[in-house]
C-alpha cells in the first residue's frame, strides 16, 4: 500500500511538473478593460510573452500570426516562430490580435488598434523583460504581413484614443519581417503600393520574405523594398521559388526551411 501511495505522489508531481513545463509562455490581456470600440462580451485581445531558456539578446520580436482578418493561425505562423526565437536566445511576444473583422469597419482597425497597444505594452514592460525598448521589432504572415506593415510605416498616425499612461509610449518599431503579406498594392496595379501605408518618418528596416508562387502576389514585398530603397532605409528581400503561400513553420535545412535563419541572420547584422 505504502509503495502504491508513492508511485502515485510521483505520478500526480510528474504531470504536475510537465503541465508547469508545457507552460512556456505567459499569456495576458492586451487591454485594462473592454477593446477600443468594443462592447463586454466581445472576443479580448491578448499577448503570450515567451522567454528564452538562455537569453543572448536584449532585442524582442512581436509575432503576428495570419487569417485573413478571420481568424489566427497561431500555431505554426506564431508559437513555433516564438520557440525558434526562443532557441536563439531572443524574447519573442506572439499577439492574438482581434478576430473576425468588425463589419463595415476597415477589415484591419481593430487589429491595428491591438498591435500599436501591443507595442506600447511591450515598450512599458522593457526592464521588467530585460529587452532594449529601442530594439524591439514586428514579424507577420499573410493578414499579419499586412498588419505587420502597418504598425512599421504608420506609427506616427494613432490607430486609437489613448486610455492610459501606456499609451504615452512611442507605437513605433525598430525593425519589421513582413512574410508574405497580403493586401501590399492596388488591385489594378500591382506596382502601386496600398494607401493603407504611410511610410513616415519612423519607418524602419525591414527584411521581406516571399514565395515566387504565391497568389498574394510577391510584387507586393517587391514595391515594398524600392519604397524603403528610396527612403534610404535598409532593406533585405527574399523570393523564393515554386513556393506558394501561408509556408511559415519551423526552420530545416532545405532551400525553403532556412528563411528563418535567413531573418536572424539579418537580425544579426543590423545589430538586432
Amino acid at each position: 500500500m505504502k509503495n502504491s501511495l508513492s508511485f502515485l505522489a510521483l505520478t500526480v508531481a510528474a504531470v504536475f511538473l510537465c503541465c508547469v513545463n508545457a507552460s512556456a509562455f505567459d499569456e495576458r490581456n492586451l487591454w485594462p478593460g473592454v477593446a477600443p470600440g468594443d462592447k463586454e462580451d466581445a472576443t479580448r485581445p491578448t499577448y503570450e510573452y515567451w522567454k528564452p531558456k538562455n537569453k543572448t539578446s536584449d532585442s524582442l520580436v512581436i509575432v503576428c500570426p495570419g487569417g485573413a482578418y478571420i481568424d489566427l493561425a497561431f500555431g505554426h505562423e506564431g508559437e513555433a516562430i516564438a520557440r525558434y526565437f526562443n532557441s536563439k536566445g531572443i524574447s519573442a511576444v506572439v499577439l492574438k490580435y482581434r478576430v473576425p473583422f468588425r463589419l463595415f469597419r476597415p477589415k484591419h482597425e481593430v487589429a491595428w488598434q491591438d498591435a500599436q497597444r501591443c507595442v506600447r505594452v511591450c515598450r512599458s514592460r522593457a526592464e521588467e523583460w530585460g529587452i532594449d525598448p529601442n530594439k524591439i521589432g514586428v514579424m507577420g504572415f499573410s493578414a499579419g504581413g499586412h498588419l505587420a506593415l502597418m504598425v512599421a510605416t504608420t506609427s506616427q498616425t494613432n490607430a486609437y484614443e489613448p486610455i492610459d499612461e501606456i499609451d504615452e509610449l512611442p507605437c513605433h518599431v525598430d525593425f519589421a519581417v513582413p512574410v508574405y503579406p497580403a493586401w501590399v498594392v492596388q488591385f489594378w496595379d500591382s506596382s502601386a503600393l496600398s494607401k493603407d501605408f504611410a511610410f513616415d518618418e519612423k519607418t524602419p528596416p525591414m527584411c521581406l520574405i516571399h514565395g515566387d508562387d504565391d497568389f498574394c502576389t510577391p510584387l507586393g514585398s517587391i514595391a515594398v523594398y524600392k519604397k524603403l530603397r528610396k527612403m534610404n532605409i535598409p532593406a533585405e528581400l527574399h523570393i523564393y521559388a515554386k513556393v506558394e503561400h501561408g509556408f511559415g513553420g519551423s526552420p530545416t535545412d532545405d532551400h525553403l526551411g532556412d528563411w528563418l535563419n535567413r531573418v536572424y541572420n539579418w537580425m544579426s547584422v543590423m545589430g538586432f
